[in-house]
Order: structure tokens, then C-alpha cells, then sequence
């Protein structure tokens, strides 16, 4: 007896999607989302730059709390001014608690314009949460207070999720997420109350995976991002289909010295190219929820 591959999204190739009418004409569609994370002083840090003395986690971790505290601090008006200088869009992922331990960051990202995107209350995996539905109602009414919004997307901590999140996500009133990375173009999850939308996100195009977990050189993503260029360029000219290109940022890895130079230089690369548009969330999703399908 054949089962199918997951219960949310019936499996499609790729090359069998039904067409996309591209946004104005333009196929290649680059989605800017970066993550803004609150690391508590008092806890364990999701992740560590820094390995324990004798492997022993403690608290409080000071070097690994240090590194997102500098992303925050120094990393995000780096990002707040690249994006802004070029007015993009950009869709922020954020830890409604960064509204109230950094009121000061909060308020900037809002006057930027950026997309607030659920993201969790704290840095930490739904599946240790003890009430999740609770939990992803107030991180979405607490994004919602602060912005006057009630926010339409949701990317999971950690890309974290257990059987029941979609559902209580679509009971909250979420239309799309970026934590199901299966496809370079929109695709439909099944929920209880009807399909919510997975936009396309990145894992070996995501600068957590890249620097933090591989700890690749800081070149490295703009490599990874010229290669993908090219194969998207392929694609869409052979195909007549759209590709969305995702870059999934923190700025306590691409927001460092080091680094920012290097993601400069992508996204001026991207805004030269006469087929790009950049896009939110909420674009992205209306531009796929309008798209006719070509016959």
C-alpha cells in the first residue's frame, strides 16, 4: 500500500506546477526575510558560537548570549540601513519579545516598513512549549498590539513544529508560513481550517546553516547565492515559470563586519537584473493567490 510522503502537502514535482503569470513581468521574485531573536540572559542559548568549558552548558553563557546581543545591537542598523538605503521590502521574523526588551530596535524596523512576521514569543522550539495554541496566540496578539496589524505569516523557531502547529496557526488566522522548505515557488499546506500558503524559504541558503552550523568562509553566501542565480536563470527561461529566491538573514551572523560587504554586493547584484522584483511576505502571497494559470 503506497502512503503519501506527508499529510500537509500532496507531492508535486516541481516541474509539474501549474504556471505562474509573473508579477508585472518580472519571473525571478527575491524575498527578503531577516530574523530578529530575543536570547534571554537567564537561559540556555538556542545556539552556541562558543563551546562550553568542558563541553558543560551553564548559565548565564555569556560569549553565546554576546553574540546575539551584538546582532541586535550592532548588526541590525547595519541591515536597517542597506535595505533601507535601497528602499526594499524586507519581511522581519520576530519574537514578539523583542517589542518589549528592545523597544528601541522594534520601533525602528516598524518605521522602516518591514513586514512583521510571527516568529515565536521567545527563540525557543514550539514542541517546548507547554500550551503552543496559547503560545502562538499571544506572540501574534502581541505583534498585532505594536503594529496595528494583525500579522498574516509565520516562520516557527528553529523551523520548529510539532502534528498540531499548522492548524493552530490557521485557527489564528495565519495565511502563510516559511518553515515548510520544499519548493521554489508557492505551495498549498493542508490545515484544518483550510490551505494555508508555504512560501519558499532556505537552508543551505540560510545564513544560520552556512555560518553558524557549517562555519563556512564569509564569501561563502554570495557564492551560494551567484550559483543559485544562475540555475534560477536557466530555469525560468526554459520553463516560462517564476522562481522565488529567499534569503534568510540574522544580523548577528550576516549583520557583522565581516560580512555585510559580501550581502551588499548580492543585493545590488539581484536589484541590477531587469527580471527581479523584491517582495514581502504579504506580496508574495497575494501575487500567488492572484496568478492566473496559463493554459
Amino acid at each position: 500500500m503506497l502512503h503519501a510522503s506527508n499529510p500537509r502537502a500532496p507531492f508535486t514535482l516541481s516541474s509539474m506546477q501549474p504556471r505562474l503569470t509573473p508579477p508585472d513581468g518580472k519571473p525571478f521574485i527575491i524575498h527578503v526575510v531577516v530574523n530578529i531573536e530575543y536570547w534571554p540572559y537567564d537561559q540556555l542559548t538556542p545556539r552556541t558560537i562558543v563551546i562550553p568549558p568542558h563541553g558543560r552548558s551553564h548559565v548565564p553563557d555569556l560569549p553565546n548570549f554576546c553574540w546575539s546581543e551584538y546582532g541586535n545591537r550592532c548588526g541590525m542598523p547595519r541591515l536597517l540601513e542597506l535595505f533601507g538605503d535601497r528602499r526594499l521590502p524586507v519581511s522581519a521574523s520576530i519574537n514578539a519579545s523583542v517589542i518589549d526588551v528592545y523597544p528601541e530596535l522594534a520601533r525602528q524596523v516598524l518605521d522602516a516598513g518591514w513586514e512583521f512576521v510571527g516568529h515565536g514569543m521567545h527563540q525557543r522550539a514550539l514542541s517546548a512549549e507547554a500550551n503552543e495554541g496559547d503560545l502562538i496566540r499571544a506572540a501574534l496578539d502581541r505583534l498585532e498590539a505594536f503594529t496595528g496589524k494583525r500579522p498574516r505569516g509565520w516562520m516557527s523557531p528553529g523551523w520548529s513544529e510539532t502534528f498540531e502547529t499548522l492548524d493552530h496557526l490557521s485557527d489564528n488566522g495565519i495565511e502563510y508560513v516559511c518553515q515548510w522548505v520544499i519548493d521554489d515557488i508557492p505551495t498549498r499546506l493542508v490545515t484544518r481550517n483550510g490551505p494555508v500558503v508555504s512560501l519558499p524559504y532556505g537552508l543551505d541558503l540560510n545564513d544560520s546553516v552556512v555560518y553558524a552550523i557549517e562555519k563556512q568562509s564569509s564569501s561563502e553566501m554570495r557564492l551560494r547565492m551567484l550559483e543559485t542565480i544562475r540555475t534560477f536563470a536557466r530555469e525560468i527561461d526554459r520553463h516560462e515559470q517564476p522562481r522565488v529566491l529567499t534569503i534568510p538573514l540574522h544580523p548577528h551572523l550576516s549583520g557583522v563586519a565581516h560580512r555585510i560587504n559580501f550581502l551588499a554586493e548580492i543585493i545590488d547584484t539581484l536589484a541590477a537584473r531587469s527580471d527581479t522584483v523584491f517582495m514581502n511576505g504579504s506580496q508574495l502571497l497575494d501575487w500567488y493567490l492572484s496568478a492566473s494559470v496559463r493554459e
